[in-house]
């Protein structure tokens, strides 16, 4: 017998990767952000999320492109993919909310369920969990969920003002959206022209208890490569665990 929560599983995903990458530089001075390497992996930032979506069972995957698209699509053309890949790019500037509703009027299967991702978030877990967990749960949409840690040296005391101990860069204790998604069918038709979702849409479902929190799962490596400090940061990472 089939199982139904399999079969709603997505085959399909947009990876947003317009960004400007401003406080990448001088990396993105010739290169949009996905298309940055983390030294010692091998691959461009991209390269590892599509290769990350086909294992989690992903035909189809739509780019929304912005700044410096045509090196994105000269290396998309070029380079062996797992997946079958769509860029588009924006005529004109919709915001995070419109240019996720612009690429998923791309989806090969607009009545089937899909994935997204921030295209700078360097990430591994599974998918096909949190697509169960947003099938459970009957969401429309939802989001990974992550605990960076945060850069400083943290102290723990006891009641009485005593330091008792010193923790090294500490998991925060806060959970914070992690730029990795499920989204249902109905989801693209709930976002605006133009503006951001975050702002609208993503408050809307939550007053309906629509929208749930997928917690990355303790042990997968996330992170988000804003700065070229955190090229470093997870090139170390990287190579600790022998990724």
């Amino acid at each position: 017998m089939t199982d139904p929560i399999a079969v709603s599983r997505p085959v399909q995903a947009v990876i947003l990767a317009g960004g400007q990458g401003s406080r990448l530089r001088p990396y993105t001075d010739d290169r949009p952000k996905p298309m940055v390497e983390i030294p010692g992996t091998g691959t461009p930032i991209i390269g590892h999320q599509l290769a990350w979506l086909a294992e989690e069972g992903v035909t189809d995957v739509v780019v929304s492109c912005g700044h410096l698209a045509e090196v994105l699509e000269e290396w998309l053309d070029s380079a062996d993919l797992p997946v079958e890949v769509t860029t588009v790019v924006e005529t004109e500037p919709l915001g995070r909310g419109g240019g996720l509703k612009y690429a998923a009027a791309h989806l090969p299967h607009p009545d089937r369920p899909w994935y997204a991702t921030n295209g700078d978030i360097w990430t591994r877990f599974s998918l096909r969990d949190m697509a169960d967990f947003h099938t459970e749960r009957d969401a429309v949409a939802t989001l990974a969920l992550a605990r960076p840690r945060i850069p400083w040296g943290a102290v723990q005391t006891d009641g009485f003002g005593h330091i008792t101990d010193f923790i090294e860069a500490p998991p925060t204790t806060y959970e914070i959206n992690a730029g990795v998604y499920v989204f249902s069918p109905e989801f693209a038709g709930l976002l605006p022209e133009r503006g951001d979702h975050e702002r609208t849409t993503f408050p809307h479902l939550a007053r309906e208890l629509r929208l749930a929190g997928f917690p990355i799962p303790q042990g997968a490596y996330w992170r988000a490569i804003d700065t070229a400090k955190d090229l470093r940061e997870a090139a170390k990472e990287l190579s600790a665990l022998g990724r």
